[in-house]
């Protein structure tokens, strides 16, 4: 699936659509995985229609068996080592400011 082309609203609802298709794979009713992750039912119709929060996706996850599937979705990222060596072994906070945005704080202060 090309999902680079696709809206954030429609990736959501297909990872909704997939939620929907592991859960009847499990031969679980929507009550059920709702009873296993301690959500109410409703929330995990909302799931299935791709509006989720983090957290809740992580129980359903976990309550499905496929919470390893994680790491295949988001593997963990290693810090570059030009990163590493321009941090001299510290880790980054935060990521740099774009100089676009840079110029916009030079120019605000030459105002004053």
């Amino acid at each position: 699936m090309m999902f680079e082309k696709m809206s954030p609203v429609a990736i959501a609802g297909q990872l909704g659509e997939r939620l929907k298709q592991a859960r009847l794979n499990a031969d679980l009713t929507q009550a059920e995985l709702a009873s296993r992750t301690g959500l109410n039912r409703r929330t995990i119709l909302n799931a299935e229609k791709g509006n989720v929060q983090l957290k809740n996706l992580i129980a359903i996850l976990i309550s499905l068996g496929m919470v390893e599937q994680i790491n295949v979705f988001l593997p963990v990222q290693e810090i570059s080592p030009l990163q590493l060596a321009k941090l001299k072994g510290k880790k980054r906070q935060r990521a740099s400011r774009s100089q676009k945005r840079k110029s916009q704080i030079s120019e605000d202060k030459s105002l004053w």
